[in-house]
């Protein structure tokens, strides 16, 4: 990964080393922060679940249908991902 180039979230795979999974969680922190349902959608595969309160969401289509919603909605949305010290103790330790 060159310096200039952001990587997608789906171009950083495993197995994560500390270094690469530190930019994956910064590559979906921005993924997210474009908000861009198609792009955001693409990093996630077809089968997808997800749940957000009451609202279950499954497959591509409706994620970018629910983060369509979403983003009309909270128009300040930022999302900030922490990678905490237990995780990167876990990661260290495996």
């Amino acid at each position: 990964m060159s310096e200039k180039t952001t990587p997608k979230p789906t171009d950083i795979r495993p197995p994560f080393t500390l270094e690469t999974a530190l930019a994956k969680v910064k590559a979906a922190e921005n993924a997210w922060n474009t908000r861009d349902p198609e792009r955001v959608a693409l990093a996630y595969t077809e089968d997808s679940e997800w749940r957000n309160r009451s609202e279950f969401i499954s497959g591509r289509d409706e994620i970018r249908s629910f983060l369509s919603r979403k983003w009309v909605k909270e128009l300040d949305y930022r999302l900030r991902k922490y990678f905490g010290p237990l995780l990167r103790i876990k990661l260290l330790c495996v």
